[in-house]
């Protein structure tokens, strides 16, 4: 069977779909564990948004290099520079900001719930973007449903019915809200754009700029990076890159493999 065939198929999509949810979903605990390996504390902001434009400036040329070899013209195109910020400053700067922060003060396995919220927003952004795109019955339902779950996540676990929603938490909110408004200007952007073109570029502008403001803070090097925590910086900029390239090249007519991002918080579990 042809590649092209194997991923238009119902189980060439499952499998593409579970490896790119498994790939995202890892981020979170390996984020968790970068930061105790390389000494970030919470209150250390500077460090930490840093740290994510490492991860995403290498994420974005790893995406330039792969769609090189596949022979596209990676080259930066005049004109789109514009368009190419706009998306990179709320699908990477300001949407990781507000992330990585955020996961300084909460867990892997809240970070992967609450950003599994970013769907919910969208839908919600979507219905005052978009007059074909409107709110109905069964959306409205379904968000609800979505919120109700994330508040629950926030209620503690002795059975109290006090509710804690601390800073971690708004920040993981700001971010998924940041990422859906982002992945509408991208589709938007998809319109003109190559769709692996635009992701790469948007990634090296968004991270280009969270390296300034982080070298600012703390200087470009503050860290000292052992094997450990060097690969494991490599690994959150490969499955970044990974899962987008599974998307981008295997599922992009596929939409009902969306569903699988649902099981985000699992593989965070594991």
């Amino acid at each position: 069977m042809k590649t092209e065939k194997i991923f238009t198929h119902p189980i060439g999509v499952f499998i593409a779909a579970i490896v790119a949810t498994f790939l995202w979903g890892s981020a979170f605990p390996f984020i968790k564990l970068s930061y105790v390996e390389l000494g970030i504390q919470p209150q250390e902001v500077g460090e930490q948004i840093l740290f994510a434009g490492y991860r995403f400036f290498l994420s974005g040329v790893m995406l330039l290099l792969f769609f090189k070899v596949l022979g596209k013209d990676m080259s930066f195109k005049k004109g789109t520079g514009k368009q190419l910020i706009q998306i990179g400053l709320f699908q990477t700067f300001l949407q990781y900001i507000c992330f990585y922060i955020g996961m300084s003060y909460s867990s892997g396995i809240e970070g992967a719930i609450i950003s599994g919220t970013s769907s919910f927003f969208q839908i919600l952004l979507a219905h005052f973007l978009y007059k074909d795109d409107a709110l109905n019955m069964r959306k409205l339902i379904g968000v609800s449903i979505g919120f109700c779950g994330v508040i629950l996540v926030n209620v503690p676990s002795d059975g109290s019915l006090s509710f804690h929603f601390g800073i971690g938490s708004l920040l993981l909110l700001s971010a998924a809200m940041l990422y859906s408004y982002g992945n509408i200007l991208a589709k938007e952007g998809s319109k003109t754009l190559d769709i692996g073109y635009m992701t790469a570029y948007q990634m090296i502008f968004g991270s280009t700029g969270l390296l300034c403001i982080g070298a600012l803070q703390v200087g470009v090097m503050p860290f000292t990076f052992s094997l450990h925590a060097l690969l494991m910086l490599i690994y959150l900029s490969f499955l970044s890159a990974a899962g987008f390239c599974i998307c981008i090249t295997y599922l992009g007519g596929n939409y009902h493999y969306r569903i699988f991002f649902s099981e985000k918080p699992l593989t965070a579990i594991c």
